[in-house]
């Protein structure tokens, strides 16, 4: 009797239902549809600048947001505010010492999903070899998943002194805050 069970228990582990783990996804940011831009505030105007060239890695679960992660390098010397000679100001060793520090880079630690559409994205912002935690509070403005696409922006403060932009010109003192802000539109990875 035991021997006709025999085949019926080998099988049993096939019977049950197997658990779907889903795992974060990789994205990759569409160009046309992202921004990271920059105001740093002064006596005689507020300049307001972006960069021109990222990479953005992006691992994400819409079913766990929790799970996901970005890593973002900025190419420093794109950066672009208008004006030519602060541009070229702002690669010199007085700010980013851009030939010294090519890039700019955000490592994500972990995410926290607070709301609805509101997250926490804290990790490593390293600026001319310079790395300090930050967190950046942001918002999930949609997710696609039939079309496999979604967004995401959000802003935050740094002080500038703590990476090591502290170049102060005499005439024209220039906040120690500066205010990021990132637009970025993401599409699977091809």
């Amino acid at each position: 009797m035991m021997k006709r069970w025999i085949p019926v228990l080998a099988a049993a582990p096939f019977l049950v239902p197997a658990t779907v783990v889903l795992a974060p996804r990789p994205f990759v940011r569409d160009v046309a549809h992202s921004q990271l831009n920059f105001i740093a505030g002064s006596q005689l105007l507020d300049a307001h600048g972006t960069f021109e060239s990222c990479d953005a890695e992006i691992m994400f679960d819409a079913e766990k947001v929790e799970a996901s992660s970005v890593v973002i390098t900025i190419d420093s010397k794109s950066i672009n505010t208008r004006v030519t000679q602060r541009d070229n100001h702002l690669k010199s060793n007085d700010f980013f010492a851009t030939d010294s520090f090519p890039t700019i880079t955000f490592r994500s630690a972990f995410i926290n999903a607070l709301a609805e559409d509101r997250i926490n994205s804290t990790g490593d912002l390293t600026i001319r070899g310079r790395t300090k935690p930050i967190t950046v509070p942001s918002r999930l403005v949609f997710f696609d998943a039939a079309r496999n696409t979604g967004r995401v922006k959000g802003q935050t403060v740094i002080d500038r002194n703590d990476f090591g932009l502290s170049f102060q010109p005499s005439l024209n003192k220039i906040s120690p805050e500066i205010q990021l802000q990132f637009d970025i539109a993401f599409k699977a990875k091809p």
